[in-house]
């Protein structure tokens, strides 16, 4: 932004973000305004717009301009001017505190970030607490700063640090009966007063998330007595009720170490068992907000005493009757209820999987078997559902939770056991269809778990849903299919039912309701029973030659072909040639035909349907070829190139087409392996000339994959490395545009695949070629780069590269490989060591420190004193304080970390040492 804007200036953009009834007007504001928020005249402006006070959308704007630059541009304001800012915003908050809730909050967030970082400002809750206590008018935005305060320690968007963040903790911690003791006298002072109580609640709860309450302290505190008071209250507004319970709940978060704060944890224990009798009030109010609540609370409390329940049930705080209520919540209608202590029993299920002692799952056992017969219940679909059952919606993604768990808890009750019982159910009376329905929806999900060996259970419902009526709902046939598909075990070991089973499928495929459930089953089937099937590949090579005719979506249809292509590679070797013929001639005919088409007609000429199925056919295609046999799909890929190569280039513009023909061609080479040799020449000649007008990174994949499976023939090398540079020129252009690499994920990720590859092929081959120079170049740029792909294929690079001179594989080029690297170290090595650190201090995510250290490591044992000093030179130029004046790092802390990874015998120690040094600057 060029000059600093005039006020009337930025009221007119304001006022055109919100009132402008043109959508473009408003985009123009938004991005003019955005400029503004990132520029250094916003800390004035927003300030003059919050003293002038015009209306709420210039005071809300200001407000939240001043949080974003506390927040992300601290730095740019000098050290005496800090106090200053304190004391406008203090000024501002009292000001406008009856103007918008909103922007009080904002303003909150802005003085409380502001006191996170500004090391001047001691005993900030003292000075808060001090000032405004006393003013009936100024407790609400008091609490609304005391509550944000804890809230925004362990906010990404500010990097304090580990010291600053433990040094407020303890601060925090020692006001903390300060703040307890203001809470007390807000509820004095509140009376019946909703919102003074919400606001008391929502405070204590912040205070209670970030563990710095103490608990004895707390144990005996009235407000803990008053919590359950509101809960137990029949007549409590919802409001104060969903604060009341999220209070709770933070309290039952804050002590997950039951042993230090047995004293709370007992009270909270017996405080929640007391809800009961108001749940059943909420319940037959039908106040669901209430229900969902107190179900909250019950969850939360078995969550906090997991350890407890599993290791002394029925004992003490282990006591079973935080199970009952939660399968009293299991028991409402509403599925949405018992949804919400799902995470609670998988939790249950992993630690009685991992104890695995059959007479503590005996004591469960009893609990799991009514959670299960209340989830099967909750999976009903109504009487008068018409039509298949819904996947997608809320109901069906509640079905999908369900059968997830049920796989997860089902050792508890045993598969068999189970699945028998669900049957006999059907079996015994004549239930409603929307039971049967259920009952072989939680039928599939266990199928694959019990054992098909010699199952007469299993055999007999095989052959009851075959024999199923097609006068039965639809909605039932769609789950026998599915069950039936999960049942292809069963069809393996009984062979003797393939034909009625696939008769039973083919039908369900020829009826547009059932086809995709069918095609599914067909798909599962061919991949278990792949021996017994090849005697039906007729039929199969049938169903692909009319995929159309059936109403199946894109993707049904690709599992159908899968699966067609899985018996295919088990047909003897001079069929496979033939059959894979025919099953590729229908989608290179559709390709052929849309190529003829003229796309100005108005008729879709989008090929990725066909080019998909074919790479399906090529991926799954996999038959063993003894050496010097002649791969049976070799001519097949041979005919279809010219195809291919046409619709490539009829679409060369198109990144979504250009990324299928990608995938198609690399299942293809994949598949023939060598024999795809005959393509080479005009693919990467093709693939070249199209990538210097249109950068679509899957020609970088696809060179990836060429390089995988050529790199190590000597006669292909000078091709491939010719290919690399070709692709180089184009990369490095779009690269260095502004913010290319962030812009261009994608690219870096396929670029460093590639380069990886000839690492990992023909090493010398890149190492010699002048391109490497800009190749490391670009790799130290892109450390930084937060972006999980791209990211990790820059690191795998790296750590390949430096390994290639490390790994003496006995190989005779070792040494010319380890004079190659010596010569890039001595070149890149400070560089490489700095940005590393420098990368892992301020510009990427935790997840990608294991990566970052195996670099560090490869570099370590390549030249250990070298690297020493190279770390010690990084560690020099990191900054040793806040721009808010808090120490970011010790001396100590320098080099403490720098002897934990420089006398590190293995990776994991130079990991551990990285999360914990670059936490010091988060």
């Amino acid at each position: 932004m060029e000059g600093k804007p005039g006020l009337q200036t930025v009221y007119q953009a304001v006022q055109a973000l919100y009132h402008d009834p043109d959508p473009s007007g408003k985009e123009r504001a938004s991005l003019w305004l955005g400029e503004l928020q990132r520029s250094v005249y916003a800390w004035e402006i927003s300030d003059q717009l919050l003293q002038i006070r015009q209306d709420v959308e210039s005071c809300y704007f200001a407000a939240q301009t001043m949080k974003m630059k506390i927040q992300t541009s601290f730095y740019e304001l000098p050290a005496d001017s800090h106090a200053s800012l304190r004391d406008s915003l203090l000024s501002h908050i009292q000001n406008l505190k009856d103007l918008s809730p909103i922007i009080v909050t904002q303003l909150a967030l802005a003085i409380a970030d502001l006191a996170l970082q500004m090391a001047s400002w001691k005993g900030c809750v003292q000075t808060l607490v001090e000032s405004y206590r006393n003013d009936v008018s100024s407790l609400p935005f008091l609490l609304e700063i005391l509550t944000v305060l804890p809230e925004e320690v362990h906010s990404r968007s500010l990097r304090i640090g580990a010291n600053r963040r433990a040094e407020i903790i303890e601060d925090l911690a020692y006001y903390s009966s300060t703040v307890v003791s203001l809470l007390m006298t807000c509820v004095e002072k509140a009376g019946s007063n909703e919102k003074m109580l919400i606001k008391t609640f929502r405070c204590l709860g912040s205070w209670f998330n970030l563990g710095v309450l103490d608990s004895n302290f707390m144990a005996n505190n009235r407000l803990l007595m008053l919590l359950f008071q509101v809960l137990q209250q029949d007549q409590t507004p919802s409001n104060l009720h969903e604060a009341a319970s999220d209070c709770v709940c933070s309290a039952l978060y804050a002590i997950e170490n039951i042993d230090n704060n047995l004293h709370l944890g007992t009270q909270l224990f017996q405080g929640v068992l007391t809800l009961e009798t108001a749940y059943h009030m909420a319940v037959a109010r039908e106040d669901i907000d209430k229900v969902l609540n107190y179900c909250r609370i019950f969850t939360e409390l078995c969550e906090t005493f997991l350890e407890k329940i599993v290791t002394t049930p029925c004992r003490d705080l282990g006591d079973l009757r935080t199970l009952e209520l939660l399968l009293i919540c299991a028991g409402h209608p509403q599925y949405e209820v018992a949804e919400i202590s799902f995470n609670f029993w998988y939790r249950l299920g992993e630690h009685l999987y991992k104890i695995n002692d059959l007479a503590l799952h005996g004591i469960f056992k009893p609990y799991i078997q009514r959670l299960l017969h209340a989830l099967a219940r909750h999976c009903q679909l109504d009487p008068d559902h018409e039509g298949v059952p819904e996947e997608t919606d809320d109901f069906g993604e509640f079905r999908m939770r369900v059968s997830d768990l049920v796989k997860d808890l089902i050792f508890l009750v045993g598969s068999m056991e189970c699945f028998s019982q669900l049957y006999s159910t059907l079996k015994q009376g004549n239930p409603p269809w929307e039971v049967t329905e259920a009952v072989l929806f939680i039928m599939a999900s266990i199928a694959k778990s019990v054992d098909p060996e010699n199952n007469p259970t299993l055999v007999e419902v095989l052959e009851g849903i075959v024999r199923l009526p097609e006068s039965v709902h639809v909605a039932v046939r769609y789950t026998s299919i599915e069950l039936v598909g999960e049942m292809s075990e069963v069809v393996d070991r009984n062979p003797q039912f393939l034909e009625p089973v696939l008769s039973y499928l083919m039908k369900g495929l020829c009826q547009p309701s059932l086809a995709s459930p069918s095609a599914k089953a067909i798909q599962n089937i061919c991949s278990v029973c792949r021996d017994h099937m090849a005697q039906h590949f007729n039929g199969l090579l049938n169903i692909a030659r009319s995929l159309d005719s059936f109403t199946l979506p894109p993707e049904a249809a690709v599992g159908l072909l899968k699966g067609t292509a899985l018996v295919l590679a088990r047909l003897p070797l001079e069929k496979i040639s033939e059959c894979m013929s025919e099953l590729c001639t229908v989608q290179v005919s559709s390709l052929k035909k849309l190529l003829s088409q003229d796309s100005s007609n108005g008729i879709s000429s989008d090929p990725t349907l066909f080019l998909d199925r074919l790479a399906v056919i090529f991926r799954h295609t996999n038959p063993i070829v003894e050496n010097g046999q002649t791969h049976p799909c070799q001519k097949v890929i041979q005919e279809i190139w010219p195809v291919m190569s046409e619709t490539l280039n009829k679409h060369r513009a198109d990144n979504r087409i250009v990324e299928r023909c990608c995938r198609c061609l690399r299942f293809a080479v994949r598949c023939v392996g060598k024999g795809s040799a005959t393509l080479l020449q005009p693919l990467v000649t093709q693939m070249v000339s199209v990538y210097q007008i249109h950068q679509h990174s899957c020609f970088l994949y696809l060179g990836s994959i060429l390089v995988d499976e050529y790199g190590m023939e000597e006669g292909c090398q000078q091709g491939l490395l010719d290919m690399l540079q070709a692709l180089c020129v184009p990369t490095f252009q779009l690269l260095e545009q502004q913010n290319g690499p962030q812009n261009h994920p994608d690219t870096v990720d396929d670029l460093f695949r590639l380069f990886t590859r000839f690492i990992q092929r023909c090493p010398i081959v890149l190492l010699r070629s002048q391109v490497l120079g800009h190749v490391l170049q670009w790799a130290i740029a892109a450390t930084a780069l937060d972006h999980r792909d791209a990211n990790c294929s820059v690191m795998k690079f790296l750590r390949d590269l430096i390994h290639t001179g490390v790994a003496n594989d006995h190989e005779e080029n070792f040494e010319v490989r380890k004079t190659l690297i010596q010569e890039v170290l001595n070149q890149f090595g400070q560089q490489l060591v700095s940005q590393l650190l420098h990368a892992c201090c301020f510009c990427l995510p935790p997840y990608t420190l294991p990566d970052v250290a195996e670099v560090v490591w490869e570099i370590m044992i390549f030249d250990r004193p070298t690297f020493c000093r190279w770390l010690e030179t990084a560690l020099k130029c990191l900054p040793k304080e806040t721009s808010g004046g808090a120490v970011t790092v010790t001396h100590k802390q320098l080099t403490d970390f720098h002897k934990q990874v420089t006398s590190a015998e293995e990776c994991k120690p130079v990991c551990w040492a990285l999360r914990d040094f670059t936490r010091l600057f988060r």
